[in-house]
């Protein structure tokens, strides 16, 4: 059996499964782990069957509590999906019982008294507490309706939207230092002469072809559609300020001349964007929530240990989306990536 490919560490696979173990122990028999199972069972979805699929000594296991607590100890490997076929299921079957029985003996053999044993099963109840709360609070923060309706019409101008289109005439054809480049002027005038053929009905896809193949520039076939703050900030700013229809020239490099013509402008509405503007409500309000239950519960810590404060960022609130536990989780693979890097 394959444990190295396990995906939770083991006082996460302790927190999960001490618990029946403890009760089975003191009952010398299944009764109370049995009712113990049901009842969460029934609390997890009460349409799943209270059935026992699953004995290690004493304990017994319902297909409930099978169910929930396979994707804790094999994330990827969710039992109840219609697609596992049996030898997956065994599999899962067999981790489960492994792990069930380990965790036994390691009870059994007073391990979770052991310092060790104690400080992580510590961690892990820390863990599953705080992400529970955190749960909560994002409940809480949740916004209504009325609050995203009003935070879209009072910040309508955000939402406005262009369709562009671009034109590029390449300055220098290639990276040779002895290839011919063109001048500004001979830029513009060979973009001059695309915009008045387009003008004069010329197809597009046509125009578009023809200075793909010339190697001359690129001229976009079909408008592209950009809401606030995905353009380049130059860029941005004369797309949002042009008239529908109108050209402008937006760079002049050594290496290409860009302009753009607005083909339209609107507005993307409320439906279109309410998701994220209620991420980010409930981003705000989690962090004031959260500021708040720091000023009242009287933290402090030592600045000659910890260093001074860090002025927050602003629009920082909004990224508070993740549980605890998962923020912890990023930073140890950050860390592990960078060791992975220093080392190569």
């Amino acid at each position: 059996m394959d444990l190295i490919n396990w995906r939770i560490s083991p006082y996460l696979l302790l927190v999960t499964l001490l618990a029946p173990l403890g009760r089975a122990q003191e009952s010398h028999g299944p009764s109370s782990a049995t009712a113990a199972g049901n009842s969460i069972s029934i609390s997890e979805n009460s349409a799943r069957t209270d059935r026992v699929i699953l004995k290690v000594g004493d304990v017994q296991v319902t297909e409930a509590e099978f169910e929930s607590r396979i994707r804790e100890i094999e994330p990827q490997g969710d039992a109840d999906k219609d697609d596992v076929n049996e030898k997956e299921r065994r599999k899962q079957g067999d981790d489960y019982a492994s792990v069930l029985m380990l965790s036994q003996r390691a009870v059994a053999n007073h391990l979770d008294s052991t310092p060790e044993i104690s400080r992580q099963l510590a961690i892990a109840r820390m863990q599953v507490l705080s992400d529970a709360e955190f749960a909560g609070l994002m409940r809480q923060a949740t916004p209504s309706f009325e609050e995203i309706s009003q935070y879209y019409s009072a910040h309508l101008s955000e939402y406005d939207r262009v369709q562009i289109r671009r034109l590029f005439i390449w300055k220098q054809r290639d990276n040779s230092k002895n290839a011919p480049v063109l001048s500004s002027q001979a830029a513009r005038a060979s973009a001059d002469r695309i915009r008045k053929a387009y003008a004069s009905g010329t197809d597009i896809n046509n125009l578009s072809e023809d200075l793909r193949k010339s190697g001359e520039g690129m001229l976009d076939p079909q408008p592209l559609t950009f809401p606030r703050r995905e353009l380049p900030p130059q860029m941005e700013k004369v797309a949002f300020t042009l008239k529908e229809g109108e050209w402008s020239e937006v760079e002049d490099t050594p290496v290409r001349l860009l302009l753009i013509q607005l083909v339209k402008r609107d507005r993307q509405q409320l439906g279109e964007v309410s998701s994220s503007i209620e991420k980010n409500l409930q981003g705000d309000k989690m962090q004031a929530l959260l500021d708040n239950l720091k000023k009242n519960a009287g933290i402090w810590m030592d600045e000659e240990y910890f260093g001074t404060a860090v002025a927050p960022v602003p629009g920082a609130q909004r990224r508070i989306s993740v549980p605890p536990s998962e923020l912890r989780e990023s930073a140890k693979k950050g860390e592990s990536n960078n060791e992975d890097q220093r080392q190569k």
